[in-house]
């Protein structure tokens, strides 16, 4: 039997021993990123948020020193490749960029919809506006809000809005827009912005709630006229132009863009990657090419306002989703 004191001797040798090792097994774990990083955009290629998530990731990838792979998995609003987000696991290898139509338009106006945005998702930063603009005919006699409003409550018929698609950030400014104004207003839904803007410039339709990025071509030939911007601020990108809110007090539409991470990513990942997205969003060259596709770099102040942004969407694209008894196609 050994004695008392060797297996004394014993243990504290071998604690010792665990000691020296715990710094080396420590250091043994991969530093991040170690690996290849996908980017789901759940878009199509050639898009406005897939040009921006290209421009991004370029400059994320040299930070990072991995490759920053863009995958599109475009379909169902944008809800099929935020699904294959939620799904994959929280180690910071998988980001997503994605607008609110998944995020805080989703609970409402999808039943039995298979994630929980606020649960299973992070949100990281929020990176641009996408900017919407109300826009008229050009042979409509109208320059403001205020001048639509009066006109509108003129006419004997309702006046139609076109959008592209029902759901869209388009057609739900619209239904804002028209809750908050009395005003009589029918939904006409298009397979896409441009058609919506074909129409428009022809008269068949009365106004729409379009993109810049849809409306830009039409605008410049002159058959169409930007009265204002949906955003709750003004944009510096369009700083002419005064929004609807000005006019119509409590409207505000934010057509955000925004990085979010798997549920269970490490909160130093998260972290690194608001940092370096930040500092990559401030670059000219990346504010220039946002620019270039009709989006304003809107960066979010912290991780926190970016989640208190999106709790205060939800609720409001719940009221007025449920209020215009909008349903998904």
């Amino acid at each position: 039997m050994p004695s008392t004191t060797l297996t004394r001797r014993r243990a504290g040798a071998l604690i010792a021993a665990l000691t020296t090792l715990s710094p080396a097994l420590t250091s043994a774990q991969p530093a991040y990123p170690s690996k290849p990083i996908r980017f789901m955009v759940p878009y199509p290629a050639g898009g406005a948020l897939d040009a921006v998530a290209r421009a991004v990731s370029e400059p994320l990838q040299q930070r990072l020193g991995q490759p920053v792979v863009i995958e599109n998995r475009a379909g169902a609003g944008a809800r099929l490749g935020t699904e294959v987000a939620v799904r994959s696991p929280g180690d910071g290898y998988m980001l997503l960029i994605v607008t609110p139509g998944p995020i805080s338009v989703a609970p409402a106006l999808v039943p039995g919809l298979s994630y929980d945005p606020l649960k299973d998702l992070i949100p990281v930063l929020r990176l641009s506006e996408i900017i919407n603009v109300m826009v008229v005919p050009d042979a409509l006699p109208v320059k403001t809000v205020a001048e639509f409003i009066d006109w509108a409550k003129k006419q004997n018929r309702p006046i139609s809005f076109g959008s592209s698609g029902v759901g869209s950030a388009d057609h739900l400014a619209a239904e804002f827009f028209k809750q908050k104004t009395g005003l009589n207003l029918v939904h006409i839904p298009y397979k896409g912005g441009g058609p919506a803007m074909q129409d428009l410039a022809t008269g068949r339709i009365d106004v729409s709630f379009a993109t810049y990025a849809a409306a830009g071509g039409v605008l410049q030939t002159g058959k169409i006229r930007a009265i204002a911007v949906t955003t709750p601020a003004r944009t510096s990108l369009l700083p002419e132009l005064p929004t609807i809110g000005e006019t119509v007090p409590g409207f505000g539409v934010s057509n955000w863009a925004g990085v979010f991470v798997p549920k269970g990513t490490p909160l130093a990942i998260r972290e690194r990657l608001f940092k370096e997205l930040v500092e990559i969003s401030r670059l000219p060259e990346v504010r220039s090419m946002q620019n270039r596709v009709g989006i304003d770099t809107s960066l979010s102040g912290s991780m926190d306002e970016f989640m208190n942004q999106l709790r205060e969407d939800t609720r409001q694209w719940d009221k007025v989703i449920k209020a215009a008894n909008i349903k998904a196609e």
